[in-house]
């Protein structure tokens, strides 16, 4: 077997691995005789089946086996010798393929763009700036108004009073069709929330402007899809004796209201609410820092970029950014993207950040754990309610979407990596100066 290299220009490389027929036919053999033992036939004994019978019968199959090790062996051989990491895929073709038969010496042209030689860089020397945000009394207070706001409560409204969308009617019913009524169908002194979608559609828009001890007839459509198939369709009309009308009003924020929210008092809930404010000025403080240090990376770093990672990316970024212009297109079939010269130059960033944050890792031995995966896929399979099983099966079972996956997690273990070693320094601001911050990396 020969290897020849026909190309070294920049990162670009290109091969040709001549393997001879002899070698082929060696490898062949070695495979029959290997496979001999076990092999039955009709006509012969286990393991006495004369080898060029053998050869018939499976010699076209092993050889192209034999092509397929040999060349693959040779591509790792090169790979292990050379130091290179190719970009993406090697591009194999094979010579005169059409024309090629047993017998003949196969020549396969290789082609790849390797990955560039990344510099050292001194982590130690980066300095970063982390945005502290304490939660203010006025931010607490405002968050505790509106826990109080979603728990709710519903007060008896004057007498008389008409029930708006958003209140509560206290009522007893009793639903028929033609005239008998049906299980499931009544209810006494049921509470329903005007608007909340509770009952079937069109119900509750009745509902608007009864009065306590008022009755009121409600006629609807059960939906033809409906789940019990003997309602399903049919018009029902609902007997409703109106018992009171409620408005909602805001819980009090006391200690009642920290207990439904699983705190012992209203200072155990003050101290949680605090915590989760400053733990989302952290995320969001985050953010801006991890941008600090892309930035002060992408300045320090250059080397050359491998054209088709830079391509492809270019390619993504502007396709994602036609999508997003023109929202109403949802499928692929529009116009060819071309991308601009701003397209390639985030391109360029992106894939030089890339490769640097992913040889750090490397270097690093940074991981990302399988707990930390299971973690993730869960957290997304929450955005499919009832089908989180299906969506786990589906990622367990494709390559691609759990790169896709493990790469943001993997790079954020690596930021926390470099943050460490850098040199960092607490700037404490308020919450609109985060803000601001946050709003400046959206138009970057």
């Amino acid at each position: 077997m020969q290897v020849t290299e026909t190309l070294n220009e920049g990162l670009k490389r290109g091969y040709t691995i001549k393997v001879e027929a002899a070698e082929l036919t060696a490898t062949v053999n070695d495979k029959l005789k290997e496979a001999q033992p076990e092999i039955e036939m009709k006509g012969f004994r286990k393991g006495k089946v004369p080898m060029p019978l053998l050869k018939k019968q499976y010699g076209e199959r092993l050889l192209g086996e034999a092509m397929q090790e040999t060349i693959d062996g040779a591509m790792n051989k090169h790979f292990e010798e050379s130091g290179d990491r190719p970009a993406m895929q090697p591009k194999v073709e094979m010579k005169d393929g059409e024309n090629w038969k047993e017998g003949d010496d196969v020549e396969v042209e290789m082609s790849y763009e390797a990955l560039p030689e990344i510099p050292e860089v001194d982590l130690k020397g980066i300095k970063l700036e982390k945005m502290v945000v304490k939660a203010a009394e006025a931010d607490v207070d405002e968050a505790l108004a509106n826990l109080a706001e979603t728990a709710q409560d519903f007060k008896a409204r004057k007498k008389g009073s008409k029930a708006k969308d958003g209140d509560q009617v206290v009522m007893d019913f009793v639903g028929r069709i033609d005239g008998e009524a049906f299980d499931g169908g009544a209810g006494e002194e049921f509470p329903l929330v005007l608007g909340s979608g509770q009952f079937i559609p069109g119900f509750e828009e009745q509902l608007v402007g009864v009065k306590a001890e008022e009755e009121k007839d409600v006629t609807v459509n059960f939906p033809e899809e409906y789940g019990a198939e003997n309602l399903a369709g049919k018009e029902a009309v609902f007997a409703c004796v109106i018992k009171e009308v409620k408005e909602p009003v805001a819980a009090e924020i006391n200690d009642e209201l920290a207990t439904k929210f699983g705190a012992e008092d209203l200072a155990g809930l003050k101290t949680q609410v605090t915590e989760r404010l400053e733990a989302e000025y952290a995320g969001a403080a985050r953010a801006v820092t991890k941008r600090g240090l892309l930035d002060a990376l992408d300045k320090l770093v250059s080397f050359d970029l491998p054209p088709s990672l830079v391509e492809a990316e270019a390619g993504q970024i502007a396709h994602q950014l036609w999508h997003e212009e023109n929202p109403e297109v949802e499928g692929h079939d529009h116009p060819e993207i071309e991308p601009t010269d701003e397209h390639n130059a985030l391109a360029e960033r992106r894939v030089r950040l890339g490769l640097l944050l992913a040889e750090l890792g490397q270097k690093a031995e940074v991981e990302v754990t399988d707990a930390e995966m299971t973690q993730a896929i869960m957290n997304q399979a929450r955005q499919y309610p009832g089908q989180e099983r299906q969506f786990f099966e589906f990622v367990q079972q494709n390559q691609q979407m759990q790169q896709q996956m493990r790469a943001p997690i993997f790079e954020d273990k690596v930021v926390d990596y470099v943050f460490e070693l850098a040199e960092m320094t607490d700037k404490e601001v308020s919450k609109d100066d985060l803000q601001k911050a946050v709003e400046a990396l959206d138009e970057e």
